[in-house]
């Protein structure tokens, strides 16, 4: 990266070829057209409001530009380069642009050391991919954040939560930025098509608005997509002024659904397809099995995932759930994808219409409950090994009652030397018949202690 200088700040004096400033100040021809489009000031950027609308947070910084770091949190094409260009331009400061996949800790010290001997231009550092850092990079920041010397923006598609350093992102504003809804993203291609200083404008080219709802859906609420998309479209049509539901048929087939193995997408989708499966919604789980599955996502995790659920959620409702899970986990090793995909899918549907029951959770919840909240009990003599003639000495096992010689297999024996409660049984499905079962045995204990 070439050492900024003066021409580095968004003010009247700022060039549009300024360094480290594509695409912010209308650029060239030569730009593709996601970076021509970048907005320029904080009312065109979309699908944001939340952050955007007047006497939000955000803008309230901006304006009073008395802020220090800030952290924008969001899928791919959601706005956050954008946001940082457009703070750069509207506070008029120096801005450095460094991406963290392509840095290194001897450009990052240059850096920091020019934003020292110019204080006066109140450098804004913006780095893009930040999660990329690793530990002693964000350590180098902190010194100079902590004093001012630089303001930090930083851009990652990652939870900061895990991938930022707490002293850093204590000292950050964090901002997280949404999915950009069709209708925003529609209404920006529309907006290239129409603008003829930055966009397709001079084609003459024309789309209707259905044709644009489609292509932004095909690119999943990614606006860099989409715009890259329609000028590959707008190239290939070779004279003709509009584009059509044919053209987008390519960009259909090799539609990529947004899904990062081990990052945030996978564990925000696979805990609706947990939820979905354990609300009763059958439609919702195999929409994100689906995704799951669409997405690339190990289907051995997704087996493992339906065992758990069998157990921690149906469990004795339905104590049928569990093996049909084992074997689902089974059949996925032994017949492997694509035709697995079915396995999953039965196995999914029966655990989500599957009666409800977290009994076994709670019990064993409760079970380490009562060894943390009281000394542990011994075990009654009646029922400790009496292997050994230690054993029999000490009187292990005299005086244990068989079940088999009593009717039901209930002796009035007692198990712990201070008796506990600790599995409540459901009224849901096959488990509504251990609850009236127990009841049974525990009037039956009843009467033969009385007796």
């Amino acid at each position: 990266m070439a050492e900024p200088d003066q021409s580095d700040f968004f003010g009247p004096a700022a060039t549009d070829d300024a360094a480290g400033t594509s695409g912010a100040g209308g650029g060239g021809s030569h730009q593709p057209l996601a970076a021509r489009m970048r907005p320029r000031e904080l009312s065109e950027i979309v699908g944001q409001e939340h952050l955007t609308k007047e006497g939000s947070l955000l803008p309230r910084l901006i304006n009073t530009d008395r802020f220090g770091s800030l952290l924008f949190y969001g899928p791919p094409g959601c706005g956050k380069t954008s946001f940082a260009e457009v703070i750069a331009r509207e506070t008029k400061s120096r801005f450095v642009r460094l991406n963290a996949v392509m840095s290194n800790v001897a450009e990052l010290r240059e850096i920091l050391s020019l934003a020292r001997k110019m204080p006066e231009a109140r450098t804004l550092l913006f780095i893009d991919e930040l999660h990329r850092f690793n530990k002693a990079q964000q350590d180098l920041l902190l010194p100079d954040v902590e004093e001012g010397n630089v303001r930090l923006i930083g851009a990652t598609t990652h939870n900061p939560g895990f991938y930022v350093n707490p002293p850093l992102l204590s000292r950050s504003h964090l901002f997280r930025l949404e999915p950009l809804s069709t209708e925003a993203v529609a209404s920006v291609l529309r907006r290239a098509l129409e603008d003829t200083e930055r966009g397709l404008g001079e084609r003459g080219l024309t789309a209707d608005d259905a044709v644009l709802a489609d292509l932004a859906v095909l690119c999943d609420g990614d606006l860099r997509r989409a715009l890259n998309a329609l000028e590959v479209i707008a190239l290939s049509l070779d004279g003709k002024t509009c584009i059509e539901a044919s053209e987008l048929e390519s960009f259909a087939r090799e539609r990529r659904i947004r899904y990062d193995a081990d990052e945030d997408e996978h564990y925000d989708t696979v805990s609706a397809f947990i939820k979905s499966c354990r609300g009763g919604d059958p439609d919702a789980a195999m929409y994100w099995l689906a995704k799951m599955l669409g997405g690339g996502e190990d289907p051995r995790f997704i087996a493992r995932r339906l065992m758990i659920l069998a157990s921690e959620d149906i469990g004795l409702a339905d104590p049928f759930a569990l093996p049909l899970a084992v074997a689902a986990q089974q059949a996925v090793d032994f017949i492997g994808l694509p035709e697995a995909e079915l396995t999953l899918a039965h196995a999914t549907l029966h655990i989500a219409c599957a009666p409800k029951s977290n009994s076994a959770t709670m019990a064993l919840a409760a079970a380490k409950q009562a060894l943390k909240s009281a000394p542990v009990q011994p075990v009654p003599l009646p029922l400790r090994d009496k292997g050994g003639q230690a054993s029999k000495r000490a009187g292990h096992g005299k005086g244990y009652e068989y079940s088999h010689k009593f009717p039901e297999g209930i002796s009035g024996e007692d198990y712990l030397t201070t008796p506990l409660k600790l599995y409540e049984p459901s009224r849901h499905g096959l488990e509504m018949r251990i609850a009236d079962r127990l009841t049974r045995w525990r009037e039956l204990k009843a009467k033969i202690k009385g007796s």
